[in-house]
């Protein structure tokens, strides 16, 4: 099968028996409104330097509005936080509208009860079919902790059972 006759419907059905977690990326306007977008595609890239990446669609309205700052900040989601996850991959809503966040020390968005937080900064970005690859260099981290990850799954949200 090549890639040409690949529908993008069974990519993505296909794609989607591999679990990832579940991340909102989130900075600010250039009037200091908040902002953020729903990210499965988070990822570490390098320890050495410490570096990220993630994956806005080309179609994003929110990543343009986000970029010009240089940052952001990943709120890796808890596993109580689906409705927070489903709440910033929505268009059309002030996705911040009573939501409790309070600011990183770069001045991003960070969601109160995510499982971990990590400030960037805006290295790199690559263009990748319909999407964006984004890189960055992260300047501050920390994982409050409390519960277990946000899990996507086959198209739905859960939570990840550690073997005894």
């Amino acid at each position: 099968m090549t890639a040409q006759r690949i529908e993008p419907q069974v990519f993505r059905q296909i794609l989607g028996h591999l679990p990832t977690g579940a991340c909102v990326v989130s900075s600010a306007d250039a009037n200091g409104r908040p902002l953020g977008l729903t990210c499965n595609s988070f990822t570490s890239v390098s320890l050495t330097p410490p570096l990220v990446s993630f994956c806005p669609a080309k179609a994003s309205t929110t990543w343009p509005l986000m970029r010009p700052t240089g940052q952001f900040a990943v709120n890796v989601l808890a596993e109580h936080q689906a409705d927070l996850c489903r709440r910033f991959a929505r268009r059309g809503l002030d996705r911040f509208d009573g939501v409790e966040w309070h600011a990183s020390p770069l001045g991003n968005p960070l969601l109160d009860g995510a499982l971990a937080w990590l400030d960037c900064e805006l290295v790199d970005e690559h263009d990748a079919g319909d999407h964006t690859i984004v890189v960055a260099g992260v300047r501050e981290l920390a994982s409050p902790g409390g519960s277990g990850p946000l899990i996507f799954f086959g198209g739905r949200y859960g939570r990840f059972l550690l073997d005894e």
